[in-house]
């Protein structure tokens, strides 16, 4: 997870002292408050199988390039039987997570951004097997990448790589998948 943060933090920089220089060529991306929502891909630890979720986000873009934005992922609860030497049982497991990020874009053409996102996240598993019941939080760095193709001037596609902190042990992984749709106001 460090190289992806260094990799990405390395690109962010990068990417913003060459365009630094770029005169703002849409004044339509300026200070342009957004919301979304998108489905999500994660691999459960617990039981080796991957869950979707749901995931809703908004933001604002500062100018062209940055933008700040806050999300919340839901991962269902996943319901699994446990054999033990006291017989079968059912047992769950479900989480969520929750990140604030500044995000770069890059435009690549007229329709067609990628972008990098690096914040913070807030994780949070809970699970229960017989009448023991479990909770686990932490909070860590977040990182994304990811293109969004714009449909119209206010409608656009989005699909990205997130990563919520560290891995976890039980619960849906810290790699996350997404593809969703971003409505800007």
């Amino acid at each position: 997870m460090n190289k992806l943060i260094i990799t990405l933090a390395a690109s962010l920089a990068a990417i913003g002292s060459a365009q630094a220089q770029t005169a703002v060529a849409d004044s339509s991306a300026l200070s342009r408050a957004y919301i979304g929502a998108s489905v999500s891909g994660a691999k459960n630890q617990t039981i080796d199988d991957w869950k979707a979720g749901g995931k809703v986000f908004a933001g604002y873009n500062i100018d062209q390039n940055w933008a700040v934005e806050a999300g919340h992922t839901r991962f269902d609860a996943e319901d699994y039987r446990v054999t033990s030497a006291l017989g079968d049982s059912n047992a769950y497991v479900k989480g969520a997570s929750s990140y604030l990020a500044a995000k770069y874009t890059l435009p690549l053409n007229g329709q067609l951004s990628a972008y990098g996102k690096l914040g913070a996240s807030y994780n949070e598993r809970k699970g229960g097997f017989m009448n023991a019941r479990w909770n686990e939080h932490d909070t860590g760095l977040y990182g994304a990448i990811g293109l969004q193709y714009a449909l119209t001037q206010n409608v656009s596609l989005v699909g990205e790589y997130e990563r919520y902190g560290k891995d976890k042990v039980n619960g849906a992984e810290a790699d996350v998948v997404s593809a969703g749709v971003q409505y800007d106001f």
